[in-house]
């Protein structure tokens, strides 16, 4: 109940209200899970705007994937991960290497839930997108029927980019893609899961210029 309230009463305000998001393809997002949403990571306000993609009755299943060692580093800063976000914790720099690490995530995608990832790992330069990490195709092998939907957003990086703490109010574009599934490789899926992800992005730039123009 908690987490619906923060939903309804903070997430939904100020990112729909206070910034505005254009969701272009809004009809490709799962309706319910299991799914994973994977998308471009440059502000802190990535994680809310995702949520706030989806209606009120999937929050409770909603559940961002975040580096242990940060959001678990303290009291408060835990309970708003855990209670309010619901989070699901790994240790970032050791998922890749472990499959035992994603068994919190395999559980909750077999629960139904529908995970957000950001497989550039840490927050990148605005409106960038850098390398991907594999740590995602190891996921999906190990749910290959689970569909992973690229996301790319264009705007975010200028609200509340890395390194600042105040919200500049941007109206932010998303650009949803075709979901993915897992192709037997992890090669495979990643050269896959890179060229929707860099489509959205150039998608992204033209529709930018083609505002500005």
């Amino acid at each position: 109940m908690l987490r619906i309230l923060f939903y309804l009463f903070i997430v939904k305000p100020l990112v729909l209200i206070v910034l505005g998001i254009n969701a272009r393809n809004r009809h490709l997002l799962p309706v319910k899970g299991p799914a994973i949403i994977v998308a471009n990571h440059n502000s802190h306000l990535d994680t809310l705007a995702l949520m706030s993609l989806f209606p009120l009755s999937l929050a409770s299943k909603i559940r961002p994937v975040a580096a242990a060692d940060y959001f678990l580093r303290n009291r408060l800063l835990r309970w708003f991960a855990m209670d309010l976000i619901g989070i699901i914790p790994i240790e970032r720099h050791a998922a890749g290497k472990n499959s035992r690490l994603l068994t919190p995530l395999t559980e909750a995608l077999q629960n139904g839930e529908i995970l957000i990832l950001f497989p550039e790992g840490s927050r990148g330069e605005p409106e960038t997108l850098g390398k991907l990490k594999n740590g995602i195709a190891h996921l999906a092998s190990e749910c290959p029927e689970t569909p992973v939907i690229p996301v790319f957003f264009y705007g975010l990086g200028k609200s509340l980019p890395k390194g600042e703490i105040i919200l500049v109010p941007f109206i932010v574009d998303a650009f949803i893609g075709e979901a993915l599934y897992w192709r037997g490789s992890r090669q495979a899926f990643m050269e896959a899961l890179t060229e929707s992800m860099a489509s959205l992005q150039k998608l992204a730039r033209q529709n930018q210029r083609e505002s500005a123009g």
